[in-house]
């Protein structure tokens, strides 16, 4: 059995989203921001960086979203959710969500995470008022790629795609209108029609 630690609202929805369409059985435990739990002796014992996701593996405690997705579809390769036997594919796969957690997700954690960047009221104001302008332009590099959809690969679904469909569902919060990034909005509107989807949703009560 596998453990995922989540907050709802974070990139953990990714991972989650993975594990039901994995088909393996897995438990999930809130870490509740609200109180600070995940600065906590006991959570920082499983992910000493205090952030989630953190997955508890029979091996051992894993992090960082990528890592985790990589690792579901690794250990449950019957549902296909990374390519097989195709580097250059699997290349595509790593660029992608690489990109998304070290770009996108970056640009919109200038909205509320400025102080991890800086101390200055005045450079933190001028961090947030960029978002909208930093989240589209990034978001641009993707809209692009979706030209040969339905999915980030192409025809192919991967571990991609919950990925970014948990960071395209922050954008109207970034102050970007999804109208703009029609294919981005598309795949968010197809993805919520998956099971996987619905059933992390609903086990996240969102």
């Amino acid at each position: 059995m596998i453990k995922l630690y989540y907050m709802p609202g974070t990139s953990a929805l990714a991972c989650h989203i993975a594990l039901a369409d994995s088909g393996a059985k897995y438990e999930i435990q809130k870490v509740d921001f609200a109180v600070s739990q995940q600065q906590s002796p006991e959570y920082l014992r499983i992910n000493p960086k205090g952030r989630v996701p953190a997955l508890e593996t029979p091996h051992g405690v894993l992090t960082e979203t990528p890592a985790i997705l990589g690792y579901i579809a690794e250990t449950n390769p019957q549902a296909r959710l990374a390519p097989a036997n195709d580097p250059f594919q699997i290349a595509r796969c790593q660029a992608f969500n690489s990109y998304l957690c070290s770009t996108v997700h970056v640009a919109h954690a200038h909205r509320m995470r400025g102080y991890r960047w800086a101390d200055e009221p005045e450079a933190i104001a001028a961090m947030q008022r960029k978002v909208p302008k930093t989240v589209f332009d990034s978001f641009v590099v993707i809209e692009e790629a979706l030209a040969d959809g339905p999915w980030l690969l192409g025809k192919d679904y991967s571990i991609c795609d919950p990925y970014l469909f948990t960071l395209s569902g922050w954008l109207q919060a970034d102050g970007v209108d999804p109208v703009r990034l029609p294919r981005v909005l598309e795949h968010h509107q197809r993805m919520s029609e998956r099971a996987g989807v619905k059933r992390a949703l609903a086990e996240q009560g969102l």
